[in-house]
């Protein structure tokens, strides 16, 4: 599985978490809310240090990772993350690997 951040997702990520180079950002399963993958659960996003990783992205110097705990969550389907120009916020799409 892989993440994908979209560069307009990126300019978000720094200018609403106040990213730099070094940072960190998890994407975690939470309770509640729909998903295309799992009813009942969404995804939620934090900004600290990995555990126990299971995949990685870098980009811009920055890390976005996903435990290996929450890998289930996915099904085989990487995460493409974008941002909505409606909402201003990120939208999180999820492609077959």
């Amino acid at each position: 599985m892989q993440i994908k951040i979209s560069d307009h997702a990126m300019e978000w990520f720094k200018d609403e978490m106040f990213l730099e180079k070094g940072d960190n950002v998890r994407f975690f399963v939470r309770y509640g809310g729909s998903s295309p993958l799992q009813e009942g659960f969404s995804l939620g996003m934090n900004k600290e240090e990995p555990l126990d990783p299971g995949v990685e992205y870098n980009k811009d110097g920055i890390t976005f990772f996903i435990e290996e705990r929450d890998l289930w969550y996915f099904k085989d389907h990487d995460l493409i993350v974008d941002v909505d120009e409606n909402s201003d916020g990120p939208t999180y799409s999820y492609e077959k690997e």
